[in-house]
């Protein structure tokens, strides 16, 4: 039984609190099955501006049915409530700490450290499947993608990679990523994906729905649920670049996040306060934009851009 399920009966929807050292605790609601079955974790929120996810989960809670579930589903809308009330862009408001490059946590650390801890002791144990919902954040235009892991255990990665071709998006991008939330999951021999849907601090009916269905096609996968397990076309980013700023900055995008693009083709660029270009971003090879910012004052070290390509065998 994991920490999640120790006080929810067979058939039982209940809302669970996460215990955080020197915090509030996080809320989620765990649904137990009559039967047994696997356990899927499904977190939303781990930035506060990225909303998509946490309206499906806050809508997922209200509709599923633990009569209707075979094993566990633990759904936390909210992973950073912090961050959501307060609009903060990327960070946990009191220590300015990307969450998702918190992970491992500490106990002893300061804010986002101390909520990567506790997510990991109670979410981590007993998971089978773990899925972090995520958007553009409100400087951010994204294509609808999924990460899945490269860098784990062979078995590990490969689950994750075939739980991604049920999602509805158009692109799944191969991650070495080890720091975030879903990516620690998988160093700790758990299958985990990032999926990306939405952007600018914006949401709308039309990608929640979206974004509900992606889970629910999950739960089919995985068995948890009954259902269709859909055959999605998707391509596999097999490259991908990732574009940071070399100084602060102007930034003027030349291109839309899902444009194809071609090598040698301006992406971007970056102006001093006086006007000169200071940075041109050029595509390195055919391929097509998964994100890029939308602010026009960019820092160095701040990601701009990120496209990638896939092979057509």
């Amino acid at each position: 039984m994991t920490v999640w399920e120790k006080d929810v009966s067979p058939g039982e929807k209940k809302w669970v609190e996460i215990p955080v050292p020197g915090g509030k605790p996080l809320r989620g609601v765990c649904l137990r099955g009559v039967s047994s079955g696997p356990r899927l974790v499904v977190t939303a929120g781990v930035h506060g501006c990225e909303y998509v996810g946490v309206e499906a989960l806050r809508r997922l809670i209200k509709e599923l049915d633990p009569g209707e579930v075979k094993g566990s589903i633990f759904l936390l809308p909210l992973a950073n409530p912090q961050g959501f009330y307060a609009g903060a862009k990327q960070v946990v408001p009191e220590d300015k700490v990307n969450l998702n490059r918190a992970f491992p946590g500490s106990s002893q650390g300061s804010a986002a450290f101390r909520l990567a801890w506790a997510l990991e002791q109670a979410l981590y144990p007993g998971a089978d499947f773990l899925a972090d919902l995520h958007s553009g954040d409100c400087n951010e235009s994204l294509q609808p993608l999924v990460f899945f892991p490269r860098d784990g255990e062979e078995e590990v990665c490969r689950a994750a990679r075939q739980a991604a071709q049920v999602l509805n998006v158009p692109y799944r991008v191969a991650s070495t990523a080890k720091n975030g939330l879903y990516s620690w999951a998988v160093q700790q021999k758990i299958p985990a994906l990032l999926i990306e849907r939405g952007g600018q601090g914006l949401w709308s009916e039309e990608e929640v729905r979206a974004c509900r269905e992606d889970v629910l096609a999950l739960l089919c996968h995985l068995g948890i649920c009954s259902g269709p397990v859909p055959a999605i076309p998707q391509k596999e980013i097999t490259k991908a670049r990732y574009v940071e700023g070399e100084e602060e900055g102007f930034w003027y995008p030349q291109v839309k996040a899902g444009d194809k693009v071609e090598k040698g083709q301006l992406l971007g660029v970056v102006e001093n306060l006086e006007g000169s270009v200071i940075c041109r971003v050029q595509a390195e090879f055919d391929g097509v934009v998964l994100y890029h910012t939308t602010a026009l004052g960019v820092g160095r070290k701040e990601p701009l851009i990120a496209y990638g390509t896939w092979n057509e065998k």
